[in-house]
């Protein structure tokens, strides 16, 4: 060839050149704005994005997407069909898909090759930097590809380029006619694998331009992943337990070495503090890739069983968290800043299995309680951020006591959140012993509030609770008896004007004092109790129980004999206030007691001589409303739980606040607390139509009573509530400002030691 052929050539190259790129930027214009050029290569997003921002309408009149007809026009220009012949759609989805595939997935065989089984500890090493999403099983990157047809690769041979055209020469239609296909036959896997990866470059299709353009959405195939077998499964956790021992071990010698001599044992320096810390981090570690491949989705049932039978979470706790904890605040404060990282670390790792592995929930519930108090006590400095984790901690103590009403050791950790609030420690300890599985350790906690009471120090509540508070510490505790009967004393003659003075504000302090009076009856659940005695029998017919044991029921403690009077006096007074609504919780927590022990004659016999139930019957009067309605009559005297006409059921209050103790067994529906989701911000929270619900859940509560007629009476006629003749008896000191039976709810307030202005 000539120098003027071979200069004539590069100019006719060049000059092509530039009119393809004169082109490709005319095709990149917006059609509504010429202005605007879109960018190299642009994705459906890019144009989309600009459609929005510009104000473009999104449809012509024929109502066809012009995003994607622009999308498709820019990408047309950068690869024509080799034919004259459009694309068939079958082609141009093919292509579409592998244009769009991640090229991250398209690997060599040799590649796919080197890649194991799906295993959960595969990703051990990727979630150091605590990225909870970076410890879930993931998909192997590299799949081998599927074997396809002869046609398949003959439609891939059409857009092989060589290496030429990756040094920035362009692709002609000369070239591409000249191109001829490659046989498929002759292809072996190794040229298969070499090819795969090129194919992956970014190829585009054009779109046949015709009026009639259907709108597709171009789908991208799943990777293909590799069941792992139930062989490699059990293999994988024999090999995960075995350094999960070895790494156990380690921890329990070396936190034993640690607290056996705190006072002998030098103080360790950072990097000794950073070891234990990365030593238990480990152990961590290993369990959770237990955790995750025990409970594997195809792991058999004998696989799911391992972490149960070799109770794996309590020996997480024990010796991957708790044991290092306790070393940490043994050391305290120079151990403050690797405490603080560990119980992070810790709590990261607890939400992370919370999340992954629902097996366990109300084990991985709890332990985030436990390090979110853990959290709050060693914070002193910013009291903010200590009632931050308060609040956490008191969450996921709430969350825990739903799952497990009748546990007391949550109702225990959450007395300990509630300081400064002794009013409701009080409740939160005395329930933690008063349900049917107690925390039998609250005993010697409670004495933490107690304590300052007996030894007369100086506290900051108010006169009324701290008198009440100690009333009960001497009852509990048996010391300092001779202040019982003026401690007692003290809380009665304040508590009327306590009530009226705090109105609304009562209604939260209304069921603590109940809840815990009822508590004291049952001496804090004491075994020699009687009417613990007579609960735990079971049996509510004094048939069946043998002279010896009613005989036993019969000899109450002077202690029990003190808790009584205390509580008689108290419902004295507080059910004397007929027409104050703020005394309703307290109504309905004495009578859902009441009613439970009418099932065991042998329990109520030791207390009904003390109850007054002629306050109870006219009280219940004037919570009848006069324009009570039929279908408000079937609700209080049908055998049934009062249940609301509409929605799904909204406990009370009251009813979270008495949920689990011995006397609430049998008296709600089972799906009274599970129907309706509350957060526990809301649970007790009033709301003002909660009123009339309680109103009538005490009248329910009452006309059970009144069933057997030992106690109270009601008229179904009259609709009125009386009482038996044995407890018809004059009420000394009775104002005669009682709101008649029937009146209006929303009567004025009678405070009964105010004389009426009309006498």
């Amino acid at each position: 060839m000539t120098d003027k052929s071979r200069g004539g050539g590069l100019d006719l190259s060049k000059r092509l050149t530039n009119y393809k790129r004169a082109n490709d930027i005319s095709l990149r214009k917006c059609a509504h704005c010429p202005d605007y050029t879109f960018p190299v290569r642009p994705t459906r997003e890019d144009v989309e994005r600009h459609f929005l921002e510009s104000g473009h309408s999104r449809h012509d009149s024929d109502q066809n997407d012009l995003v994607d007809r622009t999308w498709l026009r820019i990408k047309g220009q950068q690869v024509r069909p080799t034919s004259n012949q459009p694309q068939s759609a079958t082609d141009q989805h093919t292509t579409a898909s592998k244009d769009n595939a991640d090229p991250s997935t398209q690997t060599s065989v040799a590649g796919h090759d080197r890649q194991g089984a799906t295993s959960p500890s595969s990703e051990k090493n990727k979630r150091k930097d605590g990225d909870h999403r970076s410890s879930h099983p993931k998909r192997s990157r590299a799949r081998q590809q599927p074997q396809v047809s002869g046609a398949s690769h003959a439609e891939d041979s059409d857009f092989q380029r060589d290496p030429a055209h990756k040094a920035g020469r362009l692709w002609t239609p000369e070239e591409g006619a000249s191109t001829p296909r490659r046989p498929d036959a002759g292809r072996s896997k190794e040229k298969d694998g070499a090819d795969l990866p090129r194919a992956a470059s970014n190829r585009t299709f054009e779109h046949p331009r015709s009026s009639d353009f259907d709108n597709t959405e171009v789908l991208i195939k799943q990777p293909e992943t590799r069941p792992i077998s139930q062989e490699q499964l059990v293999a994988e956790v024999k090999g995960i337990y075995a350094g999960l021992v070895m790494v156990e071990s380690k921890c329990i010698e070396v936190d034993n070495a640690q607290s056996s001599n705190n006072e002998t044992n030098p103080k360790l320096n950072n990097e000794q503090w950073q070891a234990l810390i990365a030593l238990h981090r480990t152990l961590l570690h290993e369990h959770h890739d237990f955790f995750l491949a025990s409970q594997h989705p195809s792991a058999s049932p004998a696989l799911r069983r391992l972490a149960s039978k070799y109770a794996m979470p309590a020996r997480m706790w024990r010796h991957g968290i708790h044991s290092f904890l306790e070393l940490l605040r043994h050391r305290l404060p120079a151990s403050l800043e690797h405490m603080l990282t560990f119980i992070y670390l810790a709590y990261s790792m607890m939400a992370l299995l919370y999340e992954t592995v629902p097996t366990f929930e109300d084990t991985w519930i709890e332990c985030l309680g436990d390090l979110g108090r853990y959290r709050m006590a060693i914070e002193d400095d910013d009291l903010k951020d200590r009632e931050v984790w308060t609040s956490v901690s008191r969450h996921w103590y709430s969350k825990a006591s739903d799952k497990a009403p009748q546990t007391g050791r949550l109702y225990h950790h959450l007395a300990i959140l509630a300081r400064p609030n002794a009013l409701q420690q009080l409740f939160y300890y005395t329930k933690s012993l008063c349900v049917p599985v107690p925390f039998l350790s609250a005993r010697e906690s409670i004495m933490t509030l107690f304590d300052p009471h007996l030894n007369g120090t100086q506290t900051r509540l108010q006169e009324i609770d701290a008198a009440f508070v100690r009333a009960h510490a001497i009852l509990f505790s048996g010391k300092n008896t001779d202040q019982l009967l003026s401690s007692i004393n003290e809380f009665i003659d304040s508590l009327d004007n306590h009530i009226a003075r705090h109105t609304r504000r009562w209604l939260d302090s209304a069921y603590y004092i109940s809840i815990a009076l009822g508590c004291s009856l049952l001496e804090y659940g004491s075994e020699s109790n009687p009417i613990m005695r007579a609960l735990k029998s079971g049996r509510a017919d004094d048939a069946d129980v043998p002279m010896e044991e009613a005989e036993t029921f019969a000899a109450p403690t002077q202690k029990f004999l003190d808790a009584l009077d205390f509580a008689a006096r108290t419902h004295n007074v507080v059910l004397r206030r007929f027409g104050d609504e703020n005394i309703r919780p307290y109504l309905h927590v004495t009578l859902s007691l009441l009613q439970h022990l009418s099932q065991f004659p042998a329990a109520m016999g030791l207390i009904e001589e003390k109850m007054p139930w002629k306050l109870m019957a006219l009280l219940l009067n004037t919570v009848m409303p006069t324009d009570i309605t039929t279908e408000t009559i079937k609700i209080i005297e049908s055998e049934e739980f009062p249940r609301p006409d509409k929605g799904d059921p909204r406990p009370l209050p009251d009813d979270f606040a008495q949920r689990g103790l011995l006397w609430v067994d049998k008296y709600y529906p089972n799906d009274w607390f599970t129907a309706t989701k509350v957060d526990d911000d809301e649970k007790y929270f009033e709301v003002a139509s909660m009123m009339e619900e309680r109103s009538q859940r005490c009248l329910w509560l009452g006309c059970r009573l009144a069933t057997s007629g030992k106690w109270l009476t009601y008229d179904e006629e009259a609709k009125q509530f009386g009482v038996s003749p044995q407890f018809d008896i004059e009420i000394p000191d009775l104002s005669t400002d009682v709101t008649p039976a029937g009146a209006s709810e929303d009567a004025d307030v009678i405070i009964p030691d105010a004389p009426d202005a009309s006498q």
